[in-house]
């Protein structure tokens, strides 16, 4: 057994975690919104609120969802708002296009039901604009359809279509993915577009916080530096970051757990560098650009028909895959260095939200269950909004992992009102640990859930929905803020005290 001890330093906040950390991303990519999230009000066999699964948006408020990008994602350089606002009868049925895939879309989830949607779960909208194959005027026209408060002939359109008083939309994308499926931009070509953009959304609406399109560099540090003189038209800069060393989805070796879990820690790498890139480029300007690493989490290759492995590519295309208890812990992982970086990642958003990719929530007709992923984000619900603690190791086991090395045990810790919040992971493929852990100050654990099943590879599925799911966890009181706690090897354990 691993003899592990862990201190939670409360005398040195990192940051608040913002709710925008534990965002979720709902594309029209297969079977994500259509299908997964809507099913339309004409659907008679599953019950449905407003066109929206009554089953997933009730899963999806419990998980939570704080703020949901919407409409892709690829897609998004391919739609036209105009399409999906009005009458649902008389809307066009247009080619729905993204990552490959085409798909009919009758346009029946537009603007007006999809913050419907977001006001279902209590989620903040994240709309990604057209910049690919639509125009300055009509993101502009998008934006102020659903932001303005004057009698403008939009906003009288919007009124007409059932919506008395503005969205109120803050996060909006200038494109998605421009280097590749947004246009195959150059990194200079995208920052004149993205200042032209940028400029006149101001214009119509001088609150919205705008996010631009970022890469690995040498796009960002070329995107920057070109758009010097107006930094303060960029209020976040987008990046994506999927684990791809997965091996595959179910039959996994040992060494691929490894991989999959060293990915997800690199994560917060990725996030630094990218921050250090935004960090050089203001200088000594005051003003911010947070990181939105707006597209994250596991891509197997039984999902894609590229990179490595892409032989498992499994056809038709349907971006679905299985999700295991290993994808959860690498979830967790991510978490912890969301948590490392909150003073300059401004929000994240799980790729995807229902059905395809790293899905929380998944549906097969009438039946609906839950991933382990699911079981993942709900454990960490005590860290939103609060304030983010360090974790230190004092004592432990490190696993090699290639040319680096990870703790066996690592945890989040954050503070707020209610007391502190602390999430532990055993990372060890077959081996439990004996966890000591001191919180100063604290007296009484309040609720302690765990996350485990008998093998990394467990999953839920339609006919057994319940294999993996949260479960009650013991922690015993040793005095003095120090507890002791012992998880299972491949585990996951949120403790709350006071």
């Amino acid at each position: 057994m691993l003899d592990t001890q862990l201190t939670v330093r409360r005398n040195a906040p990192i940051g608040k975690i913002s709710p925008r950390l534990y965002g979720h991303f709902a594309e029209h990519l297969a079977r994500c919104c259509y299908d997964g999230l809507w099913i339309g009000n004409q659907s008679t066999d599953i019950p449905h609120i407003g066109g929206f699964r009554t089953d997933v948006v009730k899963a999806l408020k419990a998980m939570p969802v704080p703020m949901l990008r919407w409409p892709g994602g690829c897609y998004a350089d391919h739609y036209h708002w105009r399409d999906g606002i009005g009458e649902p009868g008389s809307r066009p049925k247009r080619l729905g296009m993204s990552c490959g895939l085409q798909v009919e879309d009758d346009n029946s989830l537009g603007t007006h039901e999809f913050m419907a949607l977001c006001q279902l779960l209590g989620a903040e909208p994240y709309l990604a604009g057209n910049m690919g194959s639509g125009s300055v005027q009509e993101m502009c026209d998008w934006m102020e359809y659903c932001n303005t408060a004057l009698s403008t002939s939009l906003g009288q359109e919007r009124v007409a279509n059932g919506s008395p008083q503005p969205f109120g939309v803050k996060l909006w994308g200038v494109g998605n993915e421009n280097w590749g499926c947004g246009g195959n931009y150059d990194a200079e070509s995208y920052a004149h577009e993205y200042r032209r953009y940028a400029t006149m959304l101001r214009h119509v609406d001088p609150s919205a916080e705008l996010v631009a399109c970022g890469q690995l560099d040498p796009w960002n540090q070329t995107f920057l530096q070109t758009n010097q003189r107006h930094l303060e038209l960029i209020d976040h800069l987008s990046v994506h970051y999927y684990w791809l060393q997965s091996g595959t989805e179910l039959d996994f070796s040992e060494e691929q757990y490894y991989a999959l879990l060293a990915e997800a820690e690199s994560t917060e790498d990725f996030v630094r560098r990218t921050a250090d890139y935004v960090r050089e480029a203001l200088g000594s300007k005051t003003h911010k650009i947070g990181i939105a690493l707006d597209e994250w989490g596991v891509w197997h290759p039984e999902a894609r028909s590229w990179g490595p492995n892409n032989h498992l590519h499994r056809k038709p295309d349907t971006y679905e895959q299985a999700g295991t208890l290993r994808d959860a812990l690498a979830v967790g992982i991510a978490l912890e260095g969301f948590h490392h970086q909150c003073t300059v990642l401004s929000l994240a958003n799980l790729a995807q939200i229902v059905n395809v990719l790293h899905a929380p929530v998944m549906t097969d007709g009438a039946a609906m269950w839950l991933t382990p992923s699911y079981y993942a984000l709900q454990l960490h619900i005590p860290h939103i909004g609060a304030n983010a603690l360090p974790v230190e190791v004092v004592q432990g086991t490190a696993i090699p992992v290639g040319e680096v090395s990870f703790a066996a045990v690592s945890g989040t810790a954050s503070e707020q009102a209610g007391g502190v919040a602390v999430t532990l992971i055993n990372r060890h493929f077959d081996q439990p640990a004996a966890i000591t852990l001191h919180v100063p100050g604290t007296s009484q654990a309040t609720r302690a859930q765990l996350l485990t099943s008998d093998s990394p590879r467990a999953i839920n599925s339609a006919q057994f929905p319940d294999q993996v799911a949260l479960v009650p966890l013991t922690v015993g009181a040793d005095g003095n803020g120090t507890w002791r706690v012992e998880l299972p090897a491949h585990s996951m354990a949120t403790i709350q005290l006071v």
